[in-house]
């Protein structure tokens, strides 16, 4: 496994992953063989690029090694330290670093909403193509798909939609309200 520290990415035969962080679990096995089938189509390997975590990134890792396409996991950073996940990305992150043939270091904050789309942002700009696990719904203050999705095209990014038949979100918690 390398390990290449920052922001010194090449955008040729990288490609972004990225997408809804609420699938149900049968939409993430969904997601997977989705991905497996696409990765494995490619004309020569290409780097997956994933920021740690669960859901989404697991599930494109998974494919990502099953395929045979390499994979590059993206972890955080503080001061050029290695941060640790939030307690529900831990399994996750630890089984991505078993899969990875690279991991890339990143100045960015895992629990902060704000800073992991910066994180994002930085490995679409350095990404030849993007595919996005995305129900093509609009960006809701949470998820920010929608906004990665839009964030690519304007810069003349490849994007491919991956939302399989039969793919659900989690339904949101109701929202309480005192009255």
């Amino acid at each position: 496994m390398r390990t290449t520290a920052g922001d010194d990415g090449t955008r040729g035969g990288h490609i972004a992953v990225v997408g809804h962080a609420d699938l149900t679990p049968d939409t993430l096995l969904l997601v997977e063989s989705a991905l497996r089938t696409r990765l494995a189509r490619l004309p020569v390997p290409a780097v997956a690029m994933v920021r740690t975590g669960a859901g989404t990134p697991l599930a494109s890792g998974r494919a990502a090694r099953a395929s045979g396409c390499p994979l590059a996991v993206v972890i955080p950073t503080r001061v050029g330290v290695p941060a640790m996940p939030p307690r529900r990305d831990r399994m996750a992150a630890g089984e991505l670093l078993t899969l990875a043939d690279e991991v890339r270091l990143l100045a960015y904050d895992p629990v902060d909403r704000d800073s992991c789309v910066g994180a994002d942002e930085r490995l679409v700009a350095r990404s030849g193509l993007l595919l996005a696990v995305w129900d093509g719904s609009p960006s809701n203050g949470r998820d920010a798909t929608a906004h990665l999705v839009t964030y690519a095209r304007a810069r003349g990014l490849p994007v491919e939609i991956v939302w399989p038949e039969g793919a659900a979100r989690e339904a949101l918690p109701a929202v309480r309200t005192e009255g």
